[in-house]
């Protein structure tokens, strides 16, 4: 399986996160690659660092403006009196009756969504590396690979057409899904992050093309709180082309899995030509941000039925956050697709 990873995405290690009124560290940290890395590893699968994609491929998924925002932000930013060291929205704006603001501090509240995804001064070429990544898996995929991974960080699932959320920059799932379409006439996207892919949805939501289902934890009490709810299935000409598979916070494997089962029926229906699977970790029961508790064997049972279902799939990183468990979560979800047993930890 051809890994992708770009090193330079270490450039983006962002410091702010609020939680409940309280500053604390920002959860996505640059550590999680050096986790992921092992991972593969104990796979003996290795990466390697990806061409530049071209900017077309970045604007298939995002606006020009947005594109532009994300790479000149922080440094318009360090000119402001008393500048904080990264980009941190204070006012947000209705969308409904806003224009679109000259001043960099109003800019910010345009296209980030909330104050989790914060912009320091290597977030640009991370998140431009990160897109790098899941632009050559899907080529890969695109050119005869069965399967390939993009280890994605800043993740993206959270990130619409102009709105960076969620410890996300650009949406590298949706930049793999709109890559795939140049050579697919449909693709699928799963996303099995504890949190619902609000992001991946809003980008395709009009479309007929490509299917996005989510499994995620119940966002009637967790992040993203407003959206992921199984009546949103798409508009227009998308309609009937989003599922969303919401769960209680207290599932485990069998009710997982059984919701990934159900998802790939459904994906079977649409019959695309490739797949995304948007992969986040943080469904382990040991992950920081508690949203489930699937464990290593729930991972493992995953990889398996995924890889079973047939398709040629590029796997992106999404979330999963810093644990010990991390790059056991990665092995074990690996192994179950490739059909290996990942070596044991390092001094296990």
């Amino acid at each position: 399986m051809k890994c992708y990873y770009a090193p330079e995405t270490a450039s983006h290690d962002p410091q702010f996160r609020l939680t409940h009124g309280a500053l604390m560290r920002n959860a996505e940290q640059a550590e999680r690659a050096t986790l992921l890395l092992e991972g593969l590893d104990r796979l003996d699968l290795a990466a390697e660092s990806p061409p530049v994609a071209p900017r077309e491929a970045l604007l298939a998924v995002h606006t020009e403006r947005f594109l532009a925002f994300l790479e000149t932000a922080w440094e318009e930013w360090q000119k402001l009196p008393g500048a904080g060291p990264e980009v941190v929205p204070n006012a947000f704006a209705q969308h409904a009756w806003a224009a679109y603001p000259p001043s960099v501090v109003a800019r910010a509240g345009w296209h980030m969504g909330d104050t989790s995804a914060p912009l320091g001064r290597g977030s640009w070429q991370a998140t431009c590396r990160a897109a790098d990544c899941a632009v050559a898996a899907a080529d890969a995929v695109a050119g005869g690979a069965r399967f390939a991974y993009a280890l994605c960080r800043p993740p993206g699932h959270h990130t619409s057409a102009e709105t960076a959320a969620g410890h996300c920059l650009m949406n590298v799932s949706a930049i793999a899904a709109a890559r795939l379409r140049a050579t697919h006439g449909r693709v699928a996207v799963l996303d099995i992050d504890v949190h619902h892919g609000n992001g991946t949805q809003a980008i395709f939501y009009d479309r007929p093309d490509v299917l996005t289902v989510s499994i995620h934890t119940d966002p009637s009490h967790y992040y993203p709180f407003f959206v992921g709810y199984e009546h949103e299935t798409g508009t227009g000409p998308g309609a009937g082309f989003n599922v969303n598979m919401p769960l209680p916070r207290t599932t485990g494997d069998d009710a997982w899995c059984a919701a990934i089962e159900a998802a790939l029926a459904r994906i079977a229906d649409f019959a695309p030509g490739a797949l995304v699977l948007s992969l986040g970790l943080d469904a382990h029961e040991n992950d920081p941000l508690k949203g489930m508790k699937v464990t290593f064997d729930g991972f493992a049972r995953a990889g398996r039925m995924i890889a079973a279902a047939g398709y040629p799939t590029v796997f992106v990183q999404e979330g999963g956050y810093l644990s010990p468990d991390l790059a056991t979560s990665l092995a074990s979800f690996f192994g179950g697709a490739l059909d290996r047993a990942p070596r044991a930890p390092t001094g296990a």
